[in-house]
């Protein structure tokens, strides 16, 4: 989820203006697009429109590095998050 400059996994599902932790930092296996190839050590940025990471493109914000690879028909991949701030490119 992208809340302001922050990009996190929320600790719990929550109602929209409920407040909820989220994790800045650490390991994540998070959707992506099953067409997307994303290779290990490769930049991943999140679509806040279809809520998945993909490569970085226009309107994407750039939240970390693919820890494992993630080829054709993978539907997620894990991202270690790089808990900084981020904006849409």
């Amino acid at each position: 989820m992208v809340t302001g400059a922050l990009f996190g996994i929320a600790s719990k599902t929550a109602a929209t203006g409920e407040t909820a932790t989220i994790a800045t930092e650490g390991a994540f296996e998070l959707p992506k697009p099953a067409s997307a190839v994303i290779a290990a050590g490769a930049k991943v940025s999140w679509d806040d429109t279809a809520k998945q990471v993909n490569a970085p493109g226009t309107g994407r914000y750039p939240v970390g590095t693919a820890i494992e690879a993630a080829g054709n028909g993978a539907t997620t991949v894990r991202v270690r998050l790089d808990g900084i701030a981020t904006a849409a490119a």
